[in-house]
């Protein structure tokens, strides 16, 4: 069993900042990438960053300059810290990780968190 849990969420006013936490636990062998996306009401859910173990990272147009992931691989860990949020950033926040379990079956499988609700007040 993998999880993968957020946490961080909240209500901030336009201008305010969050930062957001995501924890993996279970049986994991290894994580390819985490990832942060969002799905605000009405809306597809989108990408926001996606960091590929540790080393490089994609940014969503929307988030240059923002927003900033960061990784810890030996903690099985990310962050999103937010900055200058703007109303349009309201949300539900969804961890992703794709990850291999075990030696014992090396696919590769995506798994997601419950989210987190991420509200921008103007």
């Amino acid at each position: 069993q993998v999880q993968l849990v957020e946490s961080g969420g909240g209500l901030v006013q336009e201008g305010g900042s969050l930062r957001l936490s995501c924890a993996a636990s279970g049986t994991i062998l290894t994580i390819n990438s985490m990832g942060w996306y969002r799905q605000a009401p009405g809306k597809e859910r989108e990408l926001v960053a996606t960091m590929m173990n540790g080393i490089s990272t994609y940014y969503a147009d929307f988030a240059k300059g923002r927003f900033t992931m960061s990784r810890d691989n030996a903690k099985k860990t990310a962050s999103l810290q937010m900055d200058s949020l703007k109303p349009e950033d309201t949300a539900v926040y969804y961890c992703n990780a794709y990850l291999i379990q075990s030696n014992d079956d090396l696919t590769v499988r995506d798994y997601w968190g419950q989210g987190t609700q991420v509200t921008v007040s103007s």
